[in-house]
């Protein structure tokens, strides 16, 4: 009798979710679908879940995952220091350590009301490209603010001043289910006050971005073109509305254009040059691949700063943190034969989410390190770029991204977000407090998804919320 409980209440959950009379198809699990990130998957599910090594590492590599791990996560000084080998913080800069933004390795949120600085998320800045500056665009994706360059600084050395005060107003967005339900989103509104060197262009478009997860990039990028480009060709044979394409963009170590995998745009085309433009970007930190400080001729004190050296952060220094970023373990998902996480897996492709959210792929031969190749993984992404609509928009291109573009962000370790992270706030603004709201915002390509959610009854919308958080 027991053992039919478990088959009476799949039932009984089918029934539920089907609506209208028309019951939920309940897949199986599938053959080692717990393991997202394949033989690296690590089994942790509490706050550290997103700062493991790989599982397949061997002792010796964890020596050296250990040691990008720590300039990762300790925060650069300002020079001259005694502490050569993590002096030259600034002269502008959003944070003193990787960490700080990717805070234990997950997600970055808005700043609150009383927030000191913006930290974990960033603006981008641009201005409309124009034929003169057609050089640069081509290498950085972007027409540069004349004063203020691509990314506003709230932070700054003695002697030199922060760029801006960066904050984050809210009004109500009402949207309703065809049950009745309302969800009151949030519409974000940037505040940049205390502007440190003039007013910004008139016709600056400002960008908001959250720093994503860690986990699984060295997998992401382990994942072949032709996979990327398949992905693409697939949805243009469809007449769905989905046609995800992929961002070119510049690559600076090969000095030509490739395709992007990411950031929220897709905008980089390896960790390698992620992660160059970060320390140049977010700490003010040289590298072989970024040799100059971000200051634009207008920033004085900026240009005249004192420097920790050429490059401040070294060759080694770099391929550690490298080597650290390709080897963060995806988690292991949690309940994939639940009844109701099956079912919820059925509606998110009933709603045509796998469209965009690719569920798995088999990573290269040829992977940048060994332990990364010919693995099957499960990121749910197609790493291409997919125009959301306007309510998404930040009206500010990334070479082939218009403003209404965004990529596919990967689903991996979505549940474990809370845990980690302390917070549920999606979307690469974070305004999204949990990731039914996240899926609300969808609209563009995306509209007739948002659509099919919108017509689920609350069992369905409970299911579909319990395989995301399986992820």
């Amino acid at each position: 009798m027991s053992s039919l409980l478990p088959r009476l209440g799949a039932l009984l959950l089918t029934l539920c979710l089907g609506g209208c009379g028309e019951a939920v198809r309940l897949e199986d699990e599938e053959p080692e679908e717990a393991l997202a990130g394949g033989a690296g998957t690590v089994g942790h599910r509490d706050v550290n879940a997103f700062a493991q090594p790989s599982a397949n590492l061997s002792a010796e590599r964890k020596l050296d995952f250990s040691a990008g791990n720590s300039f990762f996560r300790s925060p650069w000084v300002i020079a001259p220091a005694t502490t050569t080998a993590r002096d030259g913080l600034g002269p502008l800069y959003n944070t003193n350590a990787c960490q700080n933004c990717h805070i234990k390795d997950g997600r970055g949120h808005p700043p609150g009301p009383d927030a000191t600085s913006a930290v974990s998320m960033l603006v981008r800045l641009s201005i409309p490209d124009t034929t003169q500056q057609a050089a640069l665009i081509e290498r950085l994706g972007v027409n540069p603010e004349p004063v203020y360059g691509t990314q506003l600084q709230d932070m700054a050395v003695p002697g030199v001043h922060p760029e801006a005060r960066v904050r984050v107003a809210y009004e109500p967005y009402p949207v309703t289910f065809d049950d009745g339900t309302t969800v009151q989103l949030r519409k974000p509104r940037l505040l940049i006050t205390q502007l440190g060197y003039g007013p910004l262009h008139p016709q600056a478009r400002l960008s908001a971005r959250v720093a994503p997860p860690m986990i699984g990039l060295g997998l992401l990028e382990a994942i072949p073109v032709a996979a990327i480009l398949a992905n693409a060709q697939a949805q243009a044979a469809t007449d769905d509305g989905v046609q995800g394409r992929p961002n070119r963009v510049w690559d600076d170590a090969q000095g030509k254009t490739v395709i992007g995998r990411f950031g929220w745009k897709a905008g980089q085309p390896t960790l390698n040059q992620q992660n160059a433009h970060a320390f140049a970007n977010d700490m003010g930190l040289t590298t072989g691949l970024q040799p100059r400080d971000n200051c634009t001729a207008a920033q004085v004190g900026c240009l005249r700063a004192a420097h920790g050296g050429h490059p401040e952060v070294s060759d080694n220094i770099l391929r550690l943190v490298l080597f650290y970023t390709r080897n963060v373990a995806v988690p292991a998902r949690r309940d994939v034969g639940s009844p109701q996480v099956l079912a919820g897996k059925q509606l998110f492709k009933q709603a045509g989410c796998q469209a965009c959210h690719t569920p798995h792929y088999i990573t290269a031969a040829d992977a940048a390190e060994p332990e990364l190749a010919n693995q099957r993984i499960r990121p749910y992404t197609d790493l291409l770029l997919h125009d959301m609509g306007p309510g998404l928009a930040d009206d500010r291109s990334e070479f082939a991204a218009g403003g209404q573009d965004w990529r596919t962000p990967p689903l991996w370790g979505l549940g474990l977000t809370e845990t980690v992270s302390g917070h549920t706030q999606y979307l690469h603004d974070g305004r999204a407090r949990d990731a039914m709201e996240a899926v609300l915002w969808h609209g563009g390509e995306a509209a007739a998804a948002q659509r099919q959610v919108l017509s689920f009854n609350a069992a369905q919308r409970a299911a579909l919320l319990a395989f995301l958080n399986s992820l």
